[in-house]
């Protein structure tokens, strides 16, 4: 086991060989009452979830040695956790190269937002049946601060509160196991919204679509909040088929 265990943040990846510098994301050691291959799978996998694995053209590739020093744990545990996230898709190994975070293709991203659009879809429609009325007030409030501004004024502030929505809405639903079905794709459609949501003024088409949404769930209104977020992610769908060549 590693003794370096000084709580600083250190690099999970590396961009590909010729690219200049490391991806720097944050990882904190691990505590001792836990299985530490548990904990390093938890831990790596949320930090890929909030990197920005679209922005870079060069491929991410996984440093062990550095992943072992950020986490205070041996390599045993963080090989073992990086087996379970290569099995969940989330990995991939390069023979001779080493392991790399995946990225997927425009025709796969397409795919995955198509998918989300049918599950979010269907949580916003059980939301209407299962969520109560406070729960759902408290969507509005996450948009507070883009009321006397436009969202292209605070862009990372407003792409993190266009995530949070999201996900409240599937949170709303009352459905575990959709949750957990969607974490998957999670990663793939969380990094395209982010990286997109500053283009083509989505950002103030996105906040009116949301308010839309929004009222439609305090009118216990099924069939027009379900409507309303199935069309949300599909026109997502339609931006990245005819914008983000740079995908393929």
């Amino acid at each position: 086991m590693s003794d370096d265990r000084d709580g600083g943040t250190q690099p999970l990846a590396t961009r590909a060989p010729g690219a200049a510098g490391p991806l720097p994301l944050r990882l904190r050691p691990l505590a001792a009452s836990v299985s530490f291959r548990d904990q390093a799978y938890a831990a790596i996998k949320q930090a890929i979830m909030d990197a920005d694995i679209y922005s870079h053209r060069e491929e991410l590739r996984l440093d062990e040695r550095q992943l072992s020093k950020s986490l205070g744990v041996s390599r045993t545990p963080i090989r073992e956790a990086m087996t379970l996230l290569e099995q969940e898709g989330f990995l991939r190994t390069a023979p001779r190269r080493g392991i790399f975070i995946v990225r997927k293709t425009k025709k796969q991203i397409i795919e995955m937002i198509e998918m989300w659009a049918a599950l979010e879809s269907m949580a916003a429609r059980l939301a209407t049946l299962n969520a109560s009325d406070e729960e759902i007030a408290a969507l509005r409030t996450m948009f507070d601060e883009f009321r006397n501004s436009t969202p292209a004024e605070h862009i990372e502030e407003y792409s993190e509160a266009n995530i949070a929505f999201h996900q409240a809405i599937i949170r709303l639903s009352g459905s575990h196991l959709m949750g957990k079905t969607i974490e998957n794709l999670f990663i793939h459609v969380r990094a395209i919204r982010r990286l997109t949501i500053s283009q083509a003024d989505r950002a103030a088409r996105s906040i009116a679509d949301h308010m839309r949404i929004i009222e439609a769930l305090e009118k216990r209104d099924t069939e027009l909040a379900e409507r309303l977020v199935r069309q949300h992610s599909l026109d997502l769908a339609v931006f990245v088929d005819k914008n983000c060549d740079f995908l393929e």
